[in-house]
């Protein structure tokens, strides 16, 4: 008999009502906005009603540089939480919402899989409950009211060559990266060079994941810098009035969405920047929320430690005062003998030889969080039915070596019970205590010291060159009073280096920064590194090909 799929799975599963979901997680019902019976937003002013709570302990789930064979990463936060629940702890999960970009794409969706899974999954991977729509209508009536302003008179004297706001769309477009727009005479605009990012990239959803209320939302909207003026002055949101319409858009986004895993384990799925162009975390708020509810609460962060958890620490952490009690690093035998050099036809063959090799990547990524960050930690091994003895044996020994523990995690095909064991270890390191949280770098640097901190203690780099108008870009945004914010670097998720091709750990290689943007109102720095692009683009087969809906109204290909 043949696997099923995740779409089968999470169709078969019986949904408890979301009153009830709440109930377990101790939310009373006049807190809830019910999106029909299995879906619910929290009002946020439960957290003022909650604020004397003491929080849980955090579990930051994050994983090696993501290959095509699979990490599990989102599973297996998933069914570390429901592990928890069954050894009796009372524990929350809390994730990001998926991109249409990759749910129509290569990556699929981000609900998890096999019988570890955040559920009703096809609405989680799809609509949802329309933050992301939110985000993209914000963002562009920013735009909207921009260039109607210059065409009004423009009496803020904006340089239309300088104007750094995009339109978003949450779609994987290539075609929108560089457009022409405004054209067709005097009546239809100014005629300027334009583009798109995906909407998940978009500062507003960054803005919607770090803010702690509406207020804070609409005070960090109105220092989003849209444009230049002639003589060089930053342009804000505050300066085109369009804060407080922003604000009335985003007003239901801001509230956390709850919904159920398979084994009806509370989630709340709020927020969802990508980790390879922006912050990559679930919101502060849900993040909150869950940690005044669960005694324990398993988050995730996006791609490898080197994107996602790097910055959940240094930006996250740092602006919401969080910190975790203890880190997953998630891997499987199979992509480390990718990252070793096997060909991804020959992945299901023992190759212990390659699996030493490749490890080191996952190596890279522990020495990151107990030396660089000072977290205690835990390596996850996703188990696939095909790894031998031998190689699961080589990833312990290799691990103990740095005096970290080793926990198969089998998730994805016995569901919670396949991760006990990985539980008890948590809770165990948990108890123990022993981490000292620190930042990679300190406020006080530069922002071009910040960004070597990263690449070469994180990344492992030698340095960094900062090409084409990257350096002049940096002095103008340390001018205007912007060093002190943490770096966001954008670069590709697959590597350690700028360098998707170079696997492993790769040495001897340095960053390409070519460009940096002030994200004054989500409050970091971004620094685009190599060839990353902010609006990706569809494989030669997308997904979208294989996803379909019958008379019923039930949808397949979903993965």
């Amino acid at each position: 008999m043949g696997f099923k799929s995740d779409i089968e799975i999470a169709q078969e599963a019986e949904l408890k009502p979301i009153s009830e979901i709440a109930q377990t997680a101790g939310i009373d019902e006049k807190y809830l906005e019910f999106y029909g019976k299995t879906k619910a937003k929290v009002d946020y002013n439960i957290l003022d009603d909650m604020e004397n709570r003491q929080n849980g302990k955090l579990i930051l789930v994050t994983a090696i540089n993501p290959t095509p064979a699979g990490e599990g990463k989102t599973t297996t936060a998933v069914g570390l939480g429901d592990a928890l629940n069954k050894i009796g702890k009372n524990t929350i999960i809390a994730l990001r919402e998926p991109s249409l970009g990759p749910v129509f794409g290569v990556k699929g969706g981000a609900a998890g899989g096999g019988y570890a899974q955040v559920i009703p999954m096809e609405d989680i991977n799809l609509h949802f409950t329309g933050d992301i729509h939110a985000v993209t209508t914000a963002n562009n009536l920013i735009a909207a009211m921009l260039d109607n302003h210059i065409q009004q008179g423009n009496s803020l004297g904006i340089d239309v060559r300088r104007i750094v706001w995009k339109r978003c769309l949450d779609m994987n477009d290539r075609q929108l990266r560089f457009i022409t727009d405004g054209l067709g005479g005097k009546v239809n605009g100014t005629p300027r060079e334009d583009g798109f990012d995906i909407s998940v990239a978009s500062e507003i959803m960054a803005i919607l994941c770090l803010s702690k209320d509406i207020d804070d939302l609409k005070a960090r909207a109105a220092k989003i810098i849209v444009a230049y003026t002639y003589d060089g002055k930053p342009v804000t949101v505050a300066d085109i009035k369009a804060q407080g319409a922003v604000a009335a858009l985003m007003k239901d986004a801001l509230k956390p969405n709850l919904v159920q895993t398979l084994e009806h384990t509370p989630a709340f799925i709020h927020g969802g920047p990508f980790a390879n162009i922006a912050h990559g975390c679930n919101s502060v708020m849900a993040t909150k929320m869950a940690l005044k509810l669960g005694d324990y609460v398993v988050t995730e962060a996006g791609f490898g430690a080197d994107l996602g958890a790097e910055k959940f620490l240094d930006i996250k952490c740092r602006q919401s005062g969080l910190k975790p009690d203890a880190v997953v690093v998630v891997a499987t035998a199979r992509a480390l003998k990718l990252h070793g050099g096997v060909p991804k036809s020959d992945l299901n063959t023992e190759n212990v030889e390659a699996l030493e090799k490749g490890i080191e990547n996952l190596l890279k990524h522990v020495e990151n969080m107990k030396n660089v960050y000072g977290l205690t930690t835990v390596v996850a091994i996703n188990r696939f039915p095909t790894d031998t003895q031998a190689e699961l044996s080589c990833i312990e020994k290799k691990c103990k070596e740095i005096g970290v523990n080793v926990k198969l995690s089998e998730v994805w095909g016995k569901g919670g019970e396949g991760g006990e064991e990985l539980a008890k270890e948590v809770v165990n390191l948990i108890e123990k205590g022993g981490s000292d949280f620190r930042f990679a770098y300190e406020d006080s640097l530069s922002l071009r010291e910040k960004i070597e901190a990263i690449a070469t203690k994180i990344y492992g780099a030698d340095g960094v060159d900062f090409i084409g108008k990257s350096g002049a870009e940096i002095d103008t945004i340390e001018s205007l009073g912007m060093k002190n914010l943490p770096v966001c670097i954008a670069k590709t998720q697959y590597s350690l280096s700028d360098d998707a091709k170079k696997l492993g750990r790769p040495s001897g290689f340095r960053i390409s920064i070519r460009s940096v943007k002030a994200s004054a109102g989500a409050g970091f720095v971004v620094a685009l590194a190599g060839d990353i692009m902010t609006m990706p683009g569809l494989p030669k087969v997308p997904a979208a090909e294989n996803i379909d809906v019958d008379s019923t109204g039930k949808i397949t290909g979903l993965f």
